[in-house]
């Protein structure tokens, strides 16, 4: 069934999209932001489950609902920092509805892309960018480019891009073989000249699951979302942090930022300080310093700045005691 879905997506061609939960494609649908000729519902195909993988680790089936992956057993005891993710964002109704792929794919809730009175090159290419001098406090400070400074609005996706997870995608070009895995860290693509092109998915192309690796043994895992209130808010600054610490050195790092960046942000310039030195303050403020040293914040949001800072050294140290 899931080949036949793509396959027949494929043939549709660009204006097509699957719907599972909709919590944000029929929201975009009625702002007319997304305007598909057609919707292929995939709630029948059997990609719910969340179940363990032979060689250790976890498989997330991609209709797998957020509020089933965030009280799985297992991911609370050995993916903390996926529960924790997935429980900051949204609404208990929200959760009970949006998928594990639908979150994947989550677009920008910059005001600009929404409204269709204003310039954006996202969601019509060329156009312009009425964020950059305009109403920006939420929008993005890492992989910004001149023709889009949106943010990355998942909370579950700043957790996977820490616990290095995979996705996995049919599709339906014969030239791909119809099943590929693709790393989280070049699952999603930088704005730079085409804002408009947010992944590397094609015409097409179904999300089956996301795999997870095994939790490496002695490592704990948090996330830290800092927010104007404190429920049914997005981050204005999020952490996503596991890490191992023997003998009072780091052993395993791993960082990943939410609410500042283009797309859910890997921190490895954090990491590449930390690893295999001391776990002490001084180091996680070194580490900090290292994740936004590239930061570009425009007329509203360079608060953002100092509070990712202060964010990341928060979970680090939450992660070492």
């Amino acid at each position: 069934m899931q080949a036949a879905a793509a396959s027949a997506t494929a043939q549709m061609g660009p204006t097509v999209r699957y719907v599972a939960g909709g919590t944000n494609l029929v929201d975009l649908m009625k702002l007319d932001v997304e305007r598909p000729k057609q919707v292929v519902d995939i709630n029948a195909l059997e990609m719910s489950r969340v179940e363990p993988l032979s060689g250790g680790g976890l498989r997330i089936g991609a209709l797998a609902r957020n509020s089933d992956v965030a009280n799985d057993t297992t991911v609370k005891r050995d993916y903390a920092v996926l529960s924790e993710a997935i429980l900051s964002g949204a609404s208990p109704q929200i959760r009970n509805m949006a998928s594990t792929a639908g979150n994947l794919l989550q677009r920008t809730r910059c005001p600009y892309f929404r409204d269709l009175a204003h310039k954006c090159n996202k969601r019509e290419p060329g156009s312009g960018c009425d964020a950059m001098d305009g109403h920006n406090r939420m929008l993005a400070i890492l992989g910004t480019s001149e023709h889009c400074i949106a943010t990355n609005p998942s909370d579950q996706n700043v957790a996977l891009m820490a616990l290095d997870a995979t996705v996995h995608v049919r599709g339906a070009g014969s030239g791909r073989g119809g099943e590929r895995s693709v790393p989280i860290a070049e699952f999603y693509k930088l704005p730079g000249a085409t804002p408009n092109i947010e992944t590397v998915l094609e015409p097409g192309d179904l999300i089956t699951s996301v795999t997870l690796p095994a939790p490496v043994a002695g490592t704990k895992s948090t996330y830290l979302k800092l927010r104007d209130r404190a429920a049914y808010e997005f981050a204005l600054a999020s952490a996503a942090v596991v890490m191992g610490v023997s003998g009072g050195k780091v052993t395993h790092v791993r960082v990943a930022l939410g609410g500042v960046g283009t797309i859910p942000w890997r921190a490895r310039e954090a990491e590449a300080v930390l690893m295999g030195k001391a776990a002490t303050r001084e180091n996680f403020v070194r580490a900090a310093e290292a994740a936004l040293k590239d930061a570009k914040p425009r007329s509203e949001n360079g608060f953002k700045v100092e509070l990712a800072k202060r964010c990341i050294v928060h979970a680090l140290t939450t992660m070492s005691a």
